[in-house]
């Protein structure tokens, strides 16, 4: 008698992952490349590291599951941090979790409602 194996849960799955995506440029706009980024998990501490591109853009991608929704994560691009909270619906297992900072000279800006087409974006080139 042959058993089927039961369905896993792969890490992949979108509600195990948090993207935070952006750009990082000087005062005067002219995109940074080779910035170290860093978005540590207040939680836990734990860290994941980016680096932008030729054009200024970083992506990246942590491990946060449904219990993660609301959870303080601390971003830095060089000398330059932020704070950021993971909203998130903990029911929404299709849509993408993530939020879009940018790093605009000394000034960090959260816009999570360009998080979607930035992805979008991202994903097609």
């Amino acid at each position: 008698m042959l058993a089927a194996p039961a369905r896993s849960l792969a890490e992949h799955e979108v509600f195990y992952r948090y993207t935070v995506l952006g750009y990082v440029k000087d005062a005067n706009g002219k995109q940074r490349s080779g910035v170290d980024v860093e978005l540590v998990r207040a939680k836990t501490g734990f860290s994941y590291l980016g680096e932008t591109d030729g054009s200024g853009f970083y992506v990246i991608v942590t491990r946060l599951g449904d219990e993660s929704a609301g959870e303080h994560l601390q971003l830095r691009a060089g000398a330059q941090k932020l704070t950021i909270i993971a909203h998130f619906n903990p029911a929404d297992h299709v849509r993408e979790r993530g939020t879009r900072v940018d790093f605009l000279g000394a000034r960090p800006v959260e816009t999570a409602a360009d998080f979607d087409a930035t992805l979008a974006h991202f994903l097609a080139q």
